[in-house]
């Protein structure tokens, strides 16, 4: 059965970081040794309004059974009420607000690591943790990014039409026009655009990804500098299904990110 159509784990605990109704962000207890990082997951779905959080259930869970506190953020999406600008804003607010909601709301003996903050972002949210963390500015207490079939250069996927619908591609759905029509929006909101980040970001594919080919990631990776890691048999899903072969080096991925970054 695909991710998206699974049944999915709930969280213990829906904060909001808003007023608004997609201001809102899932937390996890760690069920497992505790390690020393707060991971905050950020979706994907070419920022569209059709796929929410809800499907990080099983990848939030799973991060929680090897001991990570988990947040999963949720934000305005195009084709509702967000794309330019809101999206964004949702999603710095967002990450700048997890760290001390998440330990504001924590239970009794868990302890949140509120300076080691380490984003994982799939796909749209790959492009999303990229930005977060570039331009010069990092969110509170953040450490590290990695991004799993991440959306880093929104030129790139704009020429190669990503997640077109028939009416627009996503990156023309968020941005509201093509490089040539909204110019300055494409220059603030591509990672690929921004220099080297503030932290370091790993940018994990698979080599079976038809939905954001590796083409992109790599155009990110020789723009900014970043390490790649390149998972031969992985697709799309994979990087963010527990149930996956790909699964146990995207965890590690995780671990070494929270132990190395800082030091």
């Amino acid at each position: 059965m695909d991710l998206l159509d699974r049944q999915h784990p709930r969280p213990d605990a829906e904060l909001r970081y808003g007023p608004l109704p997609d201001q809102v962000l899932d937390a996890w207890w760690p069920t497992g040794d505790p390690r020393a990082a707060l991971v905050v997951v950020v979706h994907g779905g070419f920022w569209r309004d059709g796929v929410d959080r809800t499907h990080t259930g099983e990848e939030c869970a799973a991060l929680a059974a090897d001991g990570f506190v988990v947040a999963a953020i949720e934000y305005r999406r195009s084709g509702g009420a967000g794309g330019w600008p809101a999206t964004l804003d949702d999603v710095r607010a967002a990450l700048d607000a997890v760290p001390s909601l998440v330990a504001g709301a924590a239970t009794e003996g868990v302890a949140v690591p509120t300076d080691r903050v380490v984003l994982v972002g799939h796909s749209a949210g790959g492009h999303l943790v990229g930005w977060a963390v570039g331009g010069g500015r990092v969110p509170t207490g953040v450490v590290a990014a990695i991004s799993l079939g991440g959306v880093l250069d929104l030129a790139v996927a704009y020429d190669l039409r990503l997640g077109d619908d028939g009416r627009s591609s996503a990156v023309e759905a968020l941005l509201g026009g093509s490089p040539s029509d909204v110019p300055e929006r494409y220059a603030s909101a591509d990672p690929a655009r921004l220099g080297a980040p503030g932290v370091p970001v790993l940018v994990l594919q698979g080599g079976r990804d038809d939905v954001v080919p590796p083409a992109v990631g790599d155009a990110y990776a020789a723009a900014s500098g970043q390490e790649q890691l390149l998972l031969p048999d992985a697709e799309h899903m994979d990087l963010v299904d527990p149930s996956s072969a790909a699964w146990p080096e995207v965890i590690a991925s995780v671990r070494r990110a929270a132990a190395e970054a800082g030091k």
